[in-house]
């Protein structure tokens, strides 16, 4: 029997104190179902990262579409609230040993029996946090001889201790069982054996030098050493290699020119990207020939005020003759909203660069929501950005990727990165790797045969270009964006001056800007595409952003509006944050007259009026737009604050016109490939008799015309003149002839 396909659902917080760090994860009955599984069986997660937990059923009041998640399996997937994850079912196997790592408290404290109590019934993968609260829940299991013995021997701060699995036997993800050797990282004589992972230790950083990882003195248990690349094979972040080596040689190799010059040798870098974007991989890379000490953020976030203090210090006392000291996504151990402890992690950092051996670098990928005295003068005065990689970038890093990788024939990586915008390296690895689950399926499913026995593996750009489908880059967030299909607008039949109109003030600047700059003018910010309801406004859109392959944000009316005093403004510098990242792009917002309707008609406290203000700064504000153009569409152009629609705004308006009798032939016979149509019916006349109909009732039509031969016989093969006059009969013109014609003349007035 075929194990049922993964389920998208939605993470969010349980809140539920009895599955608080317990591993837990829980869902609707029928997710259950779907999944084909019972309770407390094991099912992997897929975030930003693949994890695994134990499977339970929550009360029925919750949403199907919902899973509920701790904290720690929230850090162990890599997402954050409301982010989608992919519940599968996973065959795990009980481990005879698993190794981990934890503070110095916990490892001194805890035997080994106890702890296997601890974490037995959880199922772990190597990378893992995991808390010493016992799985007391499900079928035999209790945990109360487990949770007197580690409040006898931790103390009451038991419950906040993490622990890290650094390794296993077999291969993760693995259930702990009472026959499982549960051995602390530092017992086992045998660290180097495990598999290497990117996660720190929760109670200890990761320490030691990049290509001779041996421990400082004072470390506490490291984790294994993350893999280097060497800087050579780097990809698109040559300028931040060159800064950041050279400011690392003339503040640490040497500082005397610095104080010659009147200057502190004094080193504190910020780099921010996207997430994946490989922010602590360049860092790692540099400081190949440097003593680096890793605090991982969001484990060390994780933890209660005073173990995060500790780790911080302990990281710091890991360089008693100096290095580099890397946070990765500082914004989880420093938040914009910090908690009293924050000040003092840092003053540690504040002193500590003070003596100037050791330099700072801290990477974030969202760098609005982190401590903002982070960027004091005494601490991280400088920052490097490591933005979103073009179309040539991406080519080059899927080079790398899949480098030794056997091919049948030569792939067009070229092909496969234009129409990949918006990806990273992270989400570019992420698609190799579907694309190879694409290319074993295959050669599986071919060596079944008795005469293809000996097929060789090997991946296709057919293989790459599929899994362009199932791959969506993590670095866009949350942001919701128009998919990017086959049709372009070459495929679009009718419309032929709209489109010109498009491909003049949209792709022109984005893929000839030497020319604009030849000729001395700008090009224009935005466009405004307005005509009546159904007529394809959304769907020229679609098909020129895959024309021109561009990273499409989109916004439905009212979207950005929020009842909270600034939110609105915020959503709005945040869509254009984003676009920016990701250029060059296109911001789409759908029924614009509901996001920015003329100021000083509303009656909602000045949201709608704030929100125009915003729309406006961005458009044409102090700092300029590049390589990003922004797309209205409205049928009720009259609406819209004329502010908006100004030189350098939306200036130029394109009328997009109901279809005509040959655009509705077009559109019947794109509509109609798929629809098995009778000889007797003359596409051309029946688009001749539609007068009235829209792009949307062209189509309504036809899907009408195809149930109406349903009805008449379920095994209908054709659909006969009979079933589209039925049909025509059910589907009325939507099109409102005063409308047209007020657009129309809307149309005219502009033009003149």
């Amino acid at each position: 029997m075929t194990a049922p396909a993964g389920l998208t659902l939605t993470a969010r917080l349980n809140t539920s104190a009895a599955d608080a760090r317990r591993g837990i994860v829980r869902v609707h009955p029928e997710v259950l179902t779907a999944l084909a599984l019972r309770e407390w069986d094991a099912v992997s997660i897929t975030g930003a990262r693949v994890t695994a937990a134990v499977i339970a059923a929550a009360d029925a009041s919750v949403p199907t579409g919902a899973a509920l998640l701790d904290d720690i399996t929230f850090s162990n997937a890599g997402v954050r609230e409301n982010a989608a994850v992919v519940l599968a079912p996973v065959v795990v196997h009980g481990a005879s040993r698993v190794i981990v790592s934890g503070s110095a408290l916990a490892s001194g404290s805890v035997d080994e029996t106890t702890l296997r109590r601890a974490l037995l019934g959880k199922v772990l993968s190597v990378g893992d946090a995991v808390s010493l609260l016992p799985r007391d829940l499900g079928p035999e299991l209790a945990a109360t001889e487990a949770t007197r013995s580690l409040a006898r021997s931790v103390g009451i701060t038991w419950t906040n201790e993490l622990l890290t699995v650094a390794g296993s036997d077999p291969a993760s993800p693995v259930s702990v069982q009472p026959n499982t050797a549960v051995l602390w990282a530092g017992n086992t004589g045998r660290v180097d054996a495990v598999a290497p992972t990117t996660r720190a230790d929760a109670g200890a950083p990761t320490v030691g030098t990049a290509s001779a990882p041996n421990p400082a003195p004072n470390a506490t248990t490291p984790s294994p050493p993350v893999p280097v690349r060497p800087v050579a094979e780097l990809v698109g972040v040559d300028t931040q290699i060159t800064k950041l080596t050279e400011w690392l040689t003339i503040t640490l190799d040497e500082p005397e020119v610095l104080r010659t010059l009147g200057a502190a040798p004094r080193l504190g870098v910020l780099i921010s990207g996207p997430a994946g974007a490989g922010k602590a991989t360049l860092v790692r890379s540099v400081c190949a020939d440097r003593q680096l000490a890793v605090v991982d953020g969001p484990t060390t976030g994780a933890l209660e005020a005073t173990a995060r203090l500790r780790s911080v210090t302990d990281a710091i006392g890991a360089l008693p003759t100096g290095g580099v000291l890397l946070i990765t996504d500082v914004d989880a151990l420093l938040p914009a909203d910090p908690e009293p402890v924050a000040t003092l992690i840092l003053d540690a950092l504040r002193t500590t660069l003070a003596d100037g051996r050791v330099a700072l670098i801290a990477t974030t990928a969202e760098p609005a929501r982190l401590d903002g005295r982070l960027r004091d003068p005494d601490l991280c005065d400088r920052e490097l950005i490591v933005g979103l990689p073009d179309a040539a970038t991406r080519a080059r890093l899927l080079s790398a990727i899949l480098k030794g990788v056997p091919a049948d024939g030569e792939l067009d990586l070229t092909a496969v990165a234009a129409r990949a915008p918006g990806f990273v390296a992270g989400d570019l690895a992420a698609l190799a790797r579907e694309a190879a689950l694409r290319a074993a399926a295959r050669v599986t499913a071919k060596s079944a045969t008795p005469e293809d026995d000996s097929i060789e593996p090997s991946l296709r750009t057919d293989d790459l270009l599929g899994a362009l489908t199932v791959i969506r880059p993590v670095s866009r967030g949350d942001s919701p964006e128009v998919a990017l299909g086959s049709i372009t607008l070459d495929d679009v039949g009718d419309m032929v001056e709209t489109k010109q109109a498009l491909t003049e003030a949209v792709l022109w600047p984005l893929q000839h800007p030497d020319t604009f700059a030849r000729l001395g003018v700008d090009p224009p910010r935005g466009v405004l595409l307005f005509g009546p309801p159904g007529c394809g406004k959304t769907f020229v859109v679609r098909a020129l952003a895959a024309s021109g392959q561009l990273s499409v944000h989109t916004v439905k009316g009212a979207e950005l509006m929020d009842k909270w005093v600034g939110s609105s403004e915020k959503a709005v510098r945040d869509l254009f944050a984003r676009a920016r990242e990701s250029a060059p792009s296109l911001i789409f917002l759908d029924e614009v007259d509901a996001l920015a309707p003329r100021r000083g008609q509303s009656s909602d406290s000045g949201v709608s009026d704030r929100v125009v203000a915003a729309l406006l700064t961005e458009l044409d504000g102090v700092e300029p737009l590049q390589d990003v153009v922004v797309l209205g569409a409205t049928n009720r152009p009259d609406l819209i604050d004329p502010a908006l629609l100004r030189p350098g705004r939306l200036e130029r308006l394109v009328f997009v016109p109901p279809p005509d009798a040959d655009a509705r032939t077009d559109i019947l016979t794109t509509a109609s490939r798929n629809v098995p149509l009778a000889d007797d019916i003359d596409l051309h006349t029946l688009a001749t008799d539609l007068d009235g109909y829209s792009a949307a009732d062209c189509s309504a039509l036809l899907r009408e015309a195809a149930l109406s031969a349903m009805r008449r016989n379920i095994d209908a093969a054709t659909v006969t003149a009979e079933d589209v006059a039925t049909a025509r009969d059910r589907v009325r013109p939507s099109l409102d002839a005063a409308q047209v014609e007020n657009l129309r003349a809307y149309a005219e007035r502009r033009i003149e």
